[in-house]
């Protein structure tokens, strides 16, 4: 029995050292702390001595058991694997700022068929390697850097041809639309690859690069003028001849053709047009950008239409009459037709100036200003009689306004003398109205005073009668009048009246009061009778 306590203690002691060093081992070595913003990666390195040692397929994250990277990282925080059977490895997480994203790419999974490289899904939920179609947000992630990579990119400027795309994070001001380029078809969502018809709407937009492609387009209405260079002097003032009409400076400035009847004809002209929300994807899809609308279709047409038009024209026609009107309407027609069959909205197209030759304009201007002079002496004639008859108009109103004074003062004068006659018969009965009511106030206050006479003497005799009665009442409550009047002698008394009563014998009443004024200083003595059984000591009452 004492050999095997001698066996037994040294085993106990044993395991304690064990499960000791066992559990510092676990507290030191295999503990392994997280901090915040970090993450913790395992790589599994198999058994030590025995089982299986199965690694994992290549080109994928490790299984349960298998030797490799694990795809599930840890996260803040304590945690414990013995550094024999585990690789550990602190990682940052990956942060996206505000107005950044993040562009992801997988380096783990299958290989896709065919050209397409963009992949579907989340990080950590991917099937495929390749770039992840969806991009990440401003924010914090936990991203394995062994089966991803992230590349944090803010807007991105591409140059296709004349047109500036972008992508990234894409910042579309109000006025402005984004027309997407899609780079790569997307089987999910059916969207073929090129430009699309539905536009993006002002706002910020997180675009992949690799996938869409954003060309900011500004919307609404713009002007286009192609004027002639004028001659100007050292002030800047326009320079103009003796007609006041400006002269060129460049003949081949603004649009120049030919007349019909062979003067060079020079003109200014503005066309107001812009593109529509749902006009930008065919503009960029067809030309570019705006600035190659401008330059391959409006600026073209303008010079186009206005040239082939004007040269059916002569120059007589373009300066005065109604083909002038003519000429512009048409101009103006065909510019619609033209931009409307391109998908571009035009507003309005104005020929604003024509510039005539001097030998043609002059001999029309001295014709016209002829014509205004002999309209302008007709105008005057025709003004001279309408002054005549003005003049004669206003004497007939003045004599109208005579007649009409003097009626209405008679009138006045007779609605006064009827006024004044009903003012008087009023007066008059309202005179006796009120010498009626004056007597009928006298007799009413008559009545009142007698009437009021009778209710005072009535009044006071039957207070009088009401005395009397309270009497009778009290003498009868009393049982007679003696009683009543004791007792109404003795209410009466006053509240501070003292009583002194004295025996006072035979003869000696005067002499005892004397005694009692002076001892005492009472109001009244009561004297009391000479008798054996009286008191013979003075006392107070009240």
């Amino acid at each position: 029995m004492q050999r095997s306590k001698l066996i037994i203690i040294p085993v106990v002691v044993l395991s304690m050292m064990l499960a000791i060093a066992a559990f510092l081992f676990h507290w030191t070595i295999d503990r392994i702390y997280v901090p915040e913003g970090q993450s913790l990666q395992l790589r599994y390195k198999g058994p030590l001595i025995f089982g299986d040692r199965i690694q994992a397929e290549p080109g994928m994250w490790a299984k349960e058991g298998q030797m490799g990277i694990l795809e599930k990282m840890r996260g803040p925080g304590r945690h414990f694997y013995c550094p024999i059977w585990w690789e550990r490895k602190l990682v940052d997480d990956v942060v996206i700022k505000p107005g950044e994203i993040g562009e992801v790419t997988c380096k783990l999974g299958k290989n896709q068929e065919g050209a397409n490289f963009l992949v579907d899904g989340d990080i950590g939920h991917t099937e495929y390697k390749g770039v992840l179609r969806k991009v990440l947000h401003p924010g914090r992630y936990r991203v394995n850097p062994y089966g991803y990579t992230v590349e944090v990119k803010k807007r991105i400027d591409f140059t296709s041809g004349q047109s500036q795309k972008v992508a990234g994070w894409v910042e579309i001001p109000t006025g402005y639309v984004g027309v997407v380029t899609q780079l790569s078809d997307n089987q999910a969502t059916g969207v073929k690859k090129g430009v699309q018809e539905k536009v993006l709407p002002p706002g910020n937009y997180p675009v992949n690069g690799r996938e869409q492609q954003i060309d900011i387009v500004e919307i609404g209405y713009r002007h286009s003028t192609i004027s002639v260079e004028v001659k100007h002097d050292q002030l800047g003032e326009t320079v103009v001849d003796e007609n006041g009409e400006p002269q060129i400076s460049d003949p081949r400035s603004g649009i120049a053709f030919p007349s019909a009847d062979g003067f060079p004809i020079h003109i200014d002209f503005t066309g107001i047009w812009g593109l529509m929300p749902d006009q930008a994807a065919h503009a960029v899809r067809t030309f570019g950008n705006v600035d190659q609308v401008e330059k391959k279709v409006v600026l073209p047409q303008i010079e186009s239409i206005c040239r082939n038009n004007g040269s059916e024209y002569k120059a007589v026609q373009l300066l005065v009459g109604s083909d002038r009107e003519v000429y512009q309407k048409t101009c103006l027609d065909q510019f619609h037709s033209v931009l409307d069959d391109k998908e571009i909205t035009l507003l309005y197209g104005l020929v604003r100036h024509v510039y005539i030759p001097k030998q043609v304009r002059e001999p029309i201007q001295r014709a016209f200003i002829a014509d205004e002079l002999k309209l302008t002496r007709e105008e005057e004639q025709s003004t001279a009689k309408e002054e005549a008859r003005l003049r004669e108009a206003e004497n007939k109103v003045e004599l109208a306004t005579d007649t009409v004074d003097a009626d209405t003062e008679k009138q006045v004068e007779e609605a006064k003398a009827g006024g004044q006659r009903e003012a008087a018969k009023i007066e008059a009965e309202t005179e006796k109205l009120v010498a009626a009511i004056d007597k009928e106030t006298e007799e009413l206050k008559a009545q009142a005073v007698t009437i009021l006479g009778e209710a005072t003497n009535e009044g006071k005799k039957m207070v009088e009668e009401a005395k009397s009665d309270r009497f009778r009442l009290a003498v009868d409550a009393f049982g007679s009048p003696q009683a009543y009047n004791n007792w109404y002698f003795a209410t009466n008394l006053p509240d501070n009246v003292e009583l002194n009563f004295l025996y006072a014998g035979e003869g000696t009443l005067w002499t005892d009061m004397n005694k009692a004024n002076g001892g005492f200083g009472v109001r009244g003595i009561i004297p009391l009778k000479s008798d054996s059984t009286a008191p013979t000591q003075q006392r107070p009452a009240r």
